[in-house]
Formats: C-alpha cells, structure tokens, sequence
C-alpha cells in the first residue's frame, strides 16, 4: 500500500512528500524507485500531514513515538478502521485523525481499457472510498478527502462514514462475511474438481454462475432465481451457515475482530 499511494503522491506538484521506512532494507528499496528516505523524528517535525502506511499491528508503537512529535494541528491519516477503532492511535487533542480505505474497483463496472480491467486494486481503474474524521475539524476532512483523492486516483465516490461504521464495513463485512464466503466457494470448486469435473470445465460454469448471480441478487439485472435455485439455497444455508451467523455485525463481535487484527491473534 505504501509503494502504490507513493508513486501517486510523488507527482502531485503541490505536495512535498517525505518518506520513511523502518530500516534499512526499507530505505534501499526507496532509493532504487529514485526516492530519497528521510528520518522519522525529521518528518515528524516538519509534515502537516503524517500518512501511516503501516500494518495495523504495528500502529500503536508508531503513534506513540511519532504523533507526540507533530506540530499542533497536524493531521494523521490512517488506511485501515482496525487500530483506530480499537483504541490504538495515541491520544492528542490538538491534531485531527482521519480514516480512509479504498473499496477498490467494483465488480462491475464500464472500464474499456485493458490496463484498467486487469486492475483489482485500484490505480489504473476507477473506484469509491470510505472516509471518517475521528477528530478534528471540517477543514481537516475536506483536506483528508483531497488527499485521499490523490492517493487513490481514479476516485469516483467519497463515502462519508464513521470510524465504527468502517469498522463494520472491513473486517466484518468485506473479511469476515464476504472473504470467508468467497474462500468456501473456492474449496468448493476444489471440491467439484475432485469429484470428477474437468477443471475448465467447473472453473468457466463457476466464473459464469458468479456473474449471473451478482447481476440478480444486486439488482444489475432485472431477472430472479429459479425456484429450484431458492431451494437450494434454503437447503444450502441450513448446511454451510450457522443460523445465528449475522452476530458477527453486533459491536460487541465487531469489536473483538479488530482488537484481534491490531493484536495479531489468530483463532
């Protein structure tokens, strides 16, 4: 993340950008992109703005070394809801913090330039973000949002929400819901190989089926399941889900999945 949001800040003419790594390693791979790294306590002494491109588990040592030595009314960008919402950022009244995820480029979309249409992450293709001011002002927003832009280009949509609302969003929407899905339907694929279909031949019915289903059940295309199909989803939950599984979008769970993350615990 912080390779990619670089080469796009890096050649915004109003922006003087600083870089920093965390050793030396990091620093020679600045150096072989043509970019010269700065240390942490000089940055932090001279930035406006401090982006943390950083992992989550890692981001409550660095703002306690770091956001003390901000000039007051800096701002603090973060990319992930985890830290934040659990706690972690250091506390200091007189800086803004504001927090910005990319949703990447949607599934659908109207993108006709192969580069583009090859692009999951987003930077070549189009896509939304989410944005949050945790604290700080409406000039820090409109600043983080502009920045943000910039960092993520092609931007379409700023989504406004708030910290916790992000939080619902990823992990447990996008991870805990949406990926742990997604990696059910690629063992099952596995699964349909093993028992004997030829593995183009369930990958293409796969990637087809997955189509068509995105178009019905979001509402691109105006068709609906076949009853044989709603059966078997209804006998397909019963199976796969357990009934209470929508708790994992209660707080108090919501909660726990980012303390887990910014903890490093596995389970």
């Amino acid at each position: 993340m912080g390779t990619r949001i670089s080469e796009k800040l890096r050649d915004v003419p109003e922006y003087e950008v600083l870089y920093v790594e965390g050793g030396a390693a990091g620093e020679e791979l600045l150096r072989q992109r043509g970019l010269e790294p700065t240390t942490g306590d000089h940055a932090a002494q001279v930035a406006d703005v401090a982006v943390l491109a950083i992992p989550d588990t890692v981001i409550g040592r660095v703002t306690a070394s770091l956001v003390p030595k901000l000039k007051p009314g800096a701002l603090v960008i973060c990319l992930d809801p985890a830290a934040p919402y659990s706690g972690e950022l250091f506390p200091r009244d007189d800086i803004a913090y504001f927090v910005v995820h990319p949703c990447h480029p949607p599934l659908v979309n109207d993108e006709t330039d192969p580069e583009a249409r090859a692009d999951f992450f987003g930077g070549v293709a189009k896509q939304h973000m989410v944005c949050a001011l945790m604290q700080g002002t409406e000039e820090d927003y409109a600043l983080g949002v502009e920045i943000a832009r910039h960092m993520f280009a092609p931007v379409m949509r700023a989504h406004r929400v708030t910290v916790e609302q992000m939080a619902i969003l990823e992990p447990a929407l996008a991870e805990t819901t949406v990926l742990t899905c997604m990696v059910v339907i690629r063992e099952a694929l596995d699964e349909a190989i093993k028992a004997g279909v030829p593995e183009e031949a369930a990958f293409d019915f796969l990637m087809g089926h997955l189509r068509v289903n995105v178009g019905i059940l979001f509402g691109f295309i105006d068709a609906q399941p076949s009853d044989g199909a709603k059966m078997a989803v209804e006998r397909g939950k019963g199976v796969i889900f357990q009934p209470d599984w929508q708790r994992v979008f209660e707080l108090d769970n919501v909660r726990e999945q980012v303390r887990a993350i910014t903890a490093g615990i596995k389970k």
